[in-house]
């Protein structure tokens, strides 16, 4: 089992900025990937930015935040950074973290409570 702790939602303007944190409860040498997701009211959950722990931190991020939002990583803290810069109100969402693992052969999702992001002026 593995707990994810996020901080760092809350109210920003637009063109503002915010940054997100995810702490996992165990090593993050032992997570194969983590991420970042968003949902709406009414809408799917969508990918907003991913970081592979296992192979050399490659990051994907989606088309409507690429340039904007950076994810990293603090390996001595067990913790993956979401950074949002130059914020749109259509960034307004609840903010899940993401990780997987490779358990037992396959692989397993756990996911964050979640934290909201609003931007409005």
């Amino acid at each position: 089992q593995v707990q994810l702790v996020e901080s760092g939602g809350g109210l920003a303007q637009p063109g503002g900025s915010l940054r997100l944190s995810c702490a996992a409860s165990v090593s993050i040498f032992s997570i194969y990937a983590m991420g970042w997701y968003r949902q709406a009211p009414g809408k799917q959950r969508e990918l907003v930015a991913s970081i592979s722990i296992s192979s050399g931190g490659r990051t994907d991020y989606a088309d409507s935040v690429k340039g904007r939002f950076t994810i990293s990583r603090d390996n001595a803290k067990n913790t993956v950074y979401l950074q949002m810069n130059s914020l749109k109100t259509e960034d307004t969402s609840v903010y899940y973290c993401k990780c997987t693992r490779v358990e037992q052969r396959s692989l397993s999702d756990y996911w964050g409570q979640g934290t909201q992001v609003t931007v409005s002026s």
